[in-house]
């Protein structure tokens, strides 16, 4: 299994700036740091590299796999493969073949792989999280029951074991196997508490690398594996596909903060509501040492107030800055990680990627 690894940093010098009165300054902090996010389009990405036309076939392989006997099982297959998202994690797989002996016939597989089994963890997480809605879409126990989305969470991990045994080489299976127990260790392993700092940063990393990192790796050394590459070559694109995984997940805890409620389909201060402690809030309350930013998450019930007070303080207290400098660091890693590579159109698409990562808005 993956060494997951994880930052160690200092916490912040204290500073002896007050919440009272920074609302102002708050919004101020929230417009320079929307201002980083340039706006960035993964579909143009996949234009440019030509890969639209091959996930096209993984999108109708994968509706392909989710007819059933069970009508219930086919419309609930359905509506989960319809709200897939970006499909990044099957462009990894395809753009990782092509940095090798590409054919689609030999790549579709992991790729539809990597989706099924993201599909099946979201359905689940979704379930036990309680989540009325992602991406703006009701979520599958919402829509029809709890029963439901676990049989479909099920239902999905088979499937994604059948692309696993149509996969070329036999290590692909072991890739998807072990990301999938990471997967289930991260979901049991919560960041429990902001305070003490480094076991909160370290909870924090080990639960990113587990359930977000993870996939992103086996995706990308399955690809490798598809396009017949070498025993190191799969290794060093495991590594750009777990350090662009962790930019990824912390990029999506800062969008949390000061992301629009428009394109996120959630409204800010979503992850504070639900009680789970992300990377900008621990570092927004070691900077602040705020009392209330401390005891927001142990809330049953924060009410609107509560919660948009919260989001202002995590930027006002530099907490979005510090992740956000953490994704860019994780970015730059991947980028590395590259180098050994030749410079083909299928590496400046992975560098494309990891750029758009630390850059987009939802």
């Amino acid at each position: 299994m993956a060494a997951y690894r994880s930052i160690s940093a200092e916490p912040a010098m204290h500073t002896s700036t007050t919440f009272a009165g920074t609302e102002c300054a708050a919004l101020a902090s929230y417009h320079a740091l929307a201002n980083k996010l340039h706006t960035a389009n993964v579909i143009d990405i996949f234009k440019r590299a030509h890969i639209q036309a091959d996930l096209a076939a993984v999108e109708h392989l994968l509706l392909e796999r989710t007819e059933s006997r069970s009508p219930l099982i086919a419309a609930a297959g359905s509506f989960t493969v319809q709200a897939g998202g970006k499909r990044l994690r099957a462009a990894l797989v395809l753009l990782a073949a092509r940095m090798g002996h590409y054919d689609l016939e030999t790549a579709i597989h992991p790729a539809a792989s990597a989706e099924l089994i993201h599909a099946a963890s979201l359905v689940h997480d979704d379930l036990v999280d309680q989540a009325a809605r992602r991406r703006g879409s009701i979520t599958v126990h919402n829509r029809w029951d709890n029963d439901v989305a676990l049989m479909v969470g099920d239902y999905f991990f088979a499937l994604a074991a059948g692309e696993m045994a149509l996969s070329p080489d036999p290590r692909i299976i072991t890739f998807y196997a072990q990301a999938v127990q990471t997967i289930v260790e991260g979901e049991l392993s919560p960041v429990l508490d902001v305070m003490p700092f480094e076991q909160a940063l370290n909870q924090y990393f080990y639960k990113t690398g587990c359930k977000t990192a993870a996939l992103f790796e086996a995706a990308c050394k399955a690809g490798m594996a598809a396009g017949q590459g070498t025993d190191e070559q799969i290794v060093a694109m495991g590594r750009y596909g777990y350090d662009l995984g962790m930019a990824f997940q912390i990029m999506d805890d800062v969008l949390d903060f000061i992301g629009d409620e428009n394109v996120l389909g959630k409204p800010a201060g979503n992850d504070l509501r639900q009680g789970t402690i992300t990377l900008p809030l621990i570092y927004a309350v070691v900077q602040g040492r705020s009392k209330s930013l401390s005891e927001i998450i142990n809330q049953s019930h924060p009410s609107a107030a509560d919660i948009e007070g919260a989001v202002a303080e995590v930027i006002t207290y530099g907490g979005v800055e510090r992740a956000l400098a953490d994704a860019q660091r994780y970015v730059e890693q991947a980028i590395a990680h590259l180098a050994q590579f030749p410079a083909t159109s299928a590496r400046y698409t992975l560098y494309e990627l990891a750029r758009f990562v630390v850059n987009r808005q939802s």
